[in-house]
């Protein structure tokens, strides 16, 4: 079965060791000096590996997979495990105001936003992972407000974001760039594309990248 699994480029590596101690399933060890894909079958091809490489030697390939020995135990996305949350009941006043939504434009998944769409111009650019906004309470307040948002899964949707987000950053005067991200692995992927996305363009601009816990906690600023 041919998917997209992580390929590293051994002449960029500098063994680190980052990408190992990121990745979720164990696939990548380091041999010799140079991390190294152990197990092409356990690699789900978005894991936090790619964004935590210094040198950018890391990148997708589209490969035939298959499972050549038995896995030793289940192997299974941290993204994917079910959770449940105690939550304590949270009293609001019954004359409390609606929350407003803070959305400047539409579309917000980035397969569907145009490069060019007049909103980019001069903008505060904001590219979230798409269950953060259901994950943290104050989503809009904090992030959402004065920015043009955009949205995404890298897990579900086909591609990568990169050149997409190459072309936004370089076809408008983006004023700044924020990455809000699951802490899933998966999430690695936006991250990914969108700093990969801000050196492609050439452009130096103010970035930043928060984290969100899957108990929507902000864990980064």
């Amino acid at each position: 079965m041919s998917r997209k699994v992580i390929q590293i480029d051994e002449e960029k590596c500098v063994g680190c060791g980052l990408c190992a101690n990121a990745c979720q399933q164990s696939a990548i060890a380091i041999v010799n000096g140079k991390a190294k894909m152990m197990h092409d079958d356990y690699c789900d091809g978005l894991g936090n590996c790619l964004p935590v490489c210094p040198v950018n030697a890391i990148s997708f390939s589209d490969k035939d997979v298959v499972n050549l020995e038995p896995k030793s135990k289940p192997v299974t996305c941290p993204g994917t495990l079910a959770a449940a949350f105690d939550r304590k009941p949270v009293a609001v006043a019954e004359t409390s105001s609606p929350v407003s939504s803070m959305l400047q434009q539409w579309p917000v998944q980035i397969k569907l936003v145009s490069e060019t769409a007049p909103y980019f111009h001069q903008a505060h650019l904001l590219v979230a992972a798409d269950c953060t906004a259901f994950a943290y309470g104050n989503f809009h307040g904090q992030f959402m407000k004065n920015k043009v948002t955009i949205i995404g899964c890298p897990k579900l949707d086909a591609g990568d974001y990169i050149e997409k987000l190459t072309s936004i950053i370089q076809n408008n005067d983006i004023k700044s760039l924020t990455v809000v991200r699951m802490e899933v692995p998966c999430c690695g992927g936006i991250e990914h594309a969108a700093v990969t996305a801000l050196k492609n363009s050439g452009k130096f601009i103010p970035w930043q990248v928060h984290t969100i816990s899957i108990k929507g906690e902000l864990l980064e600023q």
